[in-house]
């Protein structure tokens, strides 16, 4: 059977664990050769590992996205190699601490918005170039119930997530009639995640539902012709 993304090339970051390291797998079983990103190497090599022993193929960019030119350096390189990209995945993302909005620390709350925010808006500056050249680039973006629907105590992680929906849609709309590219928001909704761990600590995880089970659905996305700016919200 033919792979869906057979000859496609995608980038993936946070993708060393959790949704983006399952997502990462998914697309390199279905034919993408994947650059997968993240700050830790071990992590990357495991999910490099994984994807090759699938018959995938797939290189490992570690670095950490908030260092002034480590995403300029990455798009360089990636230039070098390949005359467009196909998917890029925006999954990198610090949860930071749970805490009423009055008492919310500067310097976390900007390392928040850094890496949830000011990263994923130089990716996609740094990116934009390679997405356009692509028969049908796609852009999505992982974000979270809180960007929408204001919760108390997270405040600082809701607010960095309404910002990317807003960041990413408008590019789509930017790009909509000037290249075949399409711009899709994921809502993994609650899934087994370190990051889930840390926000509800004693919950048990055997009832949540796996990674693989949000990159399925971002495969299947991906597969389909869905429209620019399209939502997807998995249930519990």
């Amino acid at each position: 059977m033919t792979k869906i993304l057979e000859g496609k090339v995608a980038l993936v970051t946070g993708a060393s664990r959790g949704i983006g390291a399952a997502i990462a797998e998914a697309l390199g079983r279905e034919g993408a050769h994947v650059v997968i990103t993240a700050r830790t190497s071990e992590g990357l090599e495991a999910v490099e590992e994984r994807i090759h022993a699938s018959g995938g193929s797939a290189t490992i960019a570690p670095l950490d996205l908030i260092e002034s030119d480590s995403i300029a350096r990455l798009a360089a390189a990636v230039a070098e190699r390949w005359q467009a990209l196909d998917v890029m995945v925006l999954n990198a993302a610090t949860l930071g601490s749970l805490t009423p909005t009055a008492q919310i620390d500067g310097k976390e709350f900007n390392r928040v918005l850094t890496l949830n925010v000011l990263a994923s808006q130089a990716l996609i500056a740094g990116f934009d170039p390679l997405l356009r050249k692509s028969e049908a680039g796609r852009l999505i973006a992982m974000t979270s119930s809180v960007g929408r629907h204001p919760r108390a105590y997270w405040g600082a992680y809701g607010a960095s997530k309404a910002a990317l929906e807003t960041l990413v849609l408008a590019y789509g709309e930017e790009v909509k009639n000037l290249a075949p590219l399409r711009v899709g928001i994921v809502d993994p909704g609650a899934t087994a995640t370190e990051m889930r761990a840390r926000a509800y600590p004693g919950e048990d995880s055997a009832t949540l539902k796996p990674p693989t089970a949000v990159a399925d659905a971002v495969l299947a996305m991906l597969g389909s012709d869905f429209e620019n700016g399209y939502r997807l919200e998995l249930p519990r």
